[in-house]
């Protein structure tokens, strides 16, 4: 998030696009079924070192949950998500400041992992 000491509000969150500018999907589809998304372990490392961890029930107490609130607000008007578009179910775990040089790596057990380096 671009918010200093996530002091936000509502219209910060729109604002910055739900504090997601960019995100990175990874090359593998996992089955939803085959993993407990509440119980699914997270742990982010900065520069090697470990500095968030959560599980799946961080999002609403499951990621569904997340999921079925954004499809029940947008049906309430009259939009539908559509097969193909990406949807994020919210963060397992705090936010992390970076900075050039940076390289973060995140790992969810039994989905994968992915790593990002700033420049």
């Amino acid at each position: 998030s671009r918010i200093q000491d996530w002091k936000i509000k509502i219209e910060d969150t729109v604002a910055d696009n739900a504090s997601c500018g960019v995100f990175v999907l990874g090359d593998r589809l996992v089955d939803p079924r085959d993993v407990d998304l509440a119980t699914v372990g997270m742990v982010l490392e900065k520069n090697g070192d470990i500095v968030a961890t959560g599980a799946g029930a961080a999002a609403l107490g499951h990621p569904a949950n997340a999921v079925a609130w954004l499809a029940n607000t947008l049906g309430a008007h009259g939009i539908a998500l559509e097969a193909g578009e990406v949807v994020l179910s919210g963060s397992l775990g705090i936010m992390v400041p970076v900075a050039a040089g940076d390289n973060l790596r995140v790992t969810m057990g039994g989905i994968g992992g992915c790593s990002v380096r700033f420049i």
